[in-house]
């Protein structure tokens, strides 16, 4: 609910449950507990302890939203309800022909039946929400029909949806952060690119549901006219995402677990962190170039990303050991 002044207000929490207390409902589980449109295919066989439940609903009011239907119509019987746990809805594309499929893309994927299939945590479905132009497209962005009926009867009578109970729910979440790294693609040396890349590879490996989103400012010019191409011909912006693309490859990850993103600034800190803010990154990796006059003076970029984002900020620097760079 809003309140007049704008200000969002949560209601209704007659069927929460605290996570390290006894949950009372669930110990007398006969019916499932909740509001028939909204109910994920695991709560209606008794799990409510599954964060990504609340994307199911979530995907339920996009789908709504956006198309003025139901993914699974109005009825509250458990027939009617049950139907949800081997039926797909109808996509929206199939709807409404200006659909996008960007959209599509995420709606269905909120409504997978098997919790594992959609979005690990709210803030990777947020930040596509935010970046339409980075979401990655699969099958589900084209579907244009629902599931043919041989794969809704196998669902049917070979149904194996499998929920993990989460030991713990902030634990859970934590195993699936958006981490964004800035790279100077103009001025980075090898040890320090070096550096970052163990950096990240090390917090990805360490948290596998994670998402990560390269980062390059391109600076512009505050006294000329800034050239949208380079010495060679060639668009700036095009060809740093190229290279952004090819630095993430590095890191040997499929091509859904990385977002490039070029930003044309005047203060790369400030952008850095507006987009660090906007987009909820939990942790930022950006590499301390190397010292001089006008950065003792000014402060430098790394400085000021770490002072002010809403975040963990590692700066990564290469170490010289034994006349050697490790990073």
């Amino acid at each position: 609910m809003f309140r007049e002044s704008g200000e969002a207000v949560l209601l209704d929490y007659g069927l929460s449950h605290h996570d390290h207390l006894p949950d009372l409902m669930q110990e007398e589980f006969r019916l499932p507990f909740g509001t028939a449109p909204y109910m994920a295919p695991e709560q209606l066989l008794g799990t409510r302890n599954d964060p990504r439940s609340d994307l199911f609903a979530l995907g339920v009011l996009l789908y709504f939203f956006s198309t003025a239907e139901r993914p699974f119509g109005e009825g509250e019987s458990m027939r009617a309800m049950r139907r949800r746990l081997w039926r797909d809805p109808v996509p929206p594309r199939r709807l409404r022909a200006d659909y996008p499929k960007w959209l599509q893309e995420i709606v269905l994927r909120c409504l997978e039946v098997q919790p594992q299939w959609r979005y690990p945590s709210a803030k990777q479905l947020a930040f596509d929400l935010n970046n339409p132009d980075q979401v990655k497209l699969t099958a589900r962005a084209d579907k244009l029909k629902r599931d043919p009926i041989s794969a809704v009867w196998r669902r049917r009578f070979n149904r194996d949806l499998t929920t993990q109970r989460p030991r713990d729910i902030a634990d859970t979440l934590a195993q699936a952060p958006i981490v964004a790294v800035a790279i100077n693609l103009d001025e980075t040396s090898p040890a320090l690119n070096e550096a970052l890349c163990s950096e990240t590879s090390r917090i990805l490996k360490a948290n596998p549901s994670a998402r990560l989103a390269c980062i390059f400012v391109l600076k512009l010019a505050r006294l000329s006219i800034d050239r949208p191409l380079d010495e060679e011909g060639h668009n700036k912006h095009v060809a740093r995402l190229a290279e952004l693309r090819h630095w993430a490859h590095t890191l040997d990850l499929s091509d859904d677990r990385f977002t490039v993103h070029v930003i044309e600034a005047f203060d790369a800190a400030n952008a850095l962190v507006e987009f660090v803010a906007s987009n909820l990154v939990d942790h930022v990796l950006i590499g301390a170039r190397a010292k001089s006059v006008k950065r003792s003076l000014l402060g430098s970029v790394s400085a000021k990303v770490a002072a002010e984002a809403p975040c963990s900020v590692t700066v990564v620097r290469p170490s010289r050991i034994a006349g050697t760079d490790q990073p």
